[in-house]
């Protein structure tokens, strides 16, 4: 193997072990819920961090899981050595935000706000955005019986 390959390996892998690293220290995210999250696989996340590919990782995957992190796929690209002269694909716009969510996003980054209180609004988010979904006629039952 080449220096160079070499050293694309490593700064690949680095970048994956720290975006990682930060899943795990600023969402809780386990490796299980990266790999859903990212619609990567575990093994394929795991043979990222360890170097252990012979041949470039697929583009589309490296963009799958930047963007279910939430990271610039140009720097996962970087890393890998790929021609950077391209255009970046311009992000989606998001939707809307709710006041509500907006509020609660606002109340994270707050540093006058307890790390207790920024934990319990983690985990309700968390137990919403997982729980099953309610069949849409679920209201209705009450009202319609008697």
């Amino acid at each position: 193997m080449t220096e160079t390959a070499n050293a694309r390996k490593i700064a690949f892998a680095t970048f994956v072990r720290r975006a990682l690293d930060d899943a795990r220290a600023m969402r809780a995210w386990s490796g299980t819920e990266v790999s859903r999250r990212t619609g990567v696989s575990r093994q394929t996340i795991n043979r990222w961090v360890r170097g252990d590919w012979a041949s470039d990782p697929e583009a589309e995957r490296v963009v799958a899981f930047c963007e279910g992190l939430g990271l610039n796929p140009a720097t996962a690209f970087t890393a890998l050595g790929w021609d950077r002269t391209t255009p970046p694909r311009s992000a989606p716009t998001p939707p809307p935000m709710d006041p509500d969510v907006e509020a609660l996003l606002r109340r994270l980054v707050d540093p006058n706000v307890s790390e207790a209180e920024k934990f319990h609004i983690r985990e309700t988010i968390r137990y919403l955005a997982y729980r099953p979904t309610l069949p849409a006629d679920v209201g209705k039952r009450g009202r319609q019986a008697g």
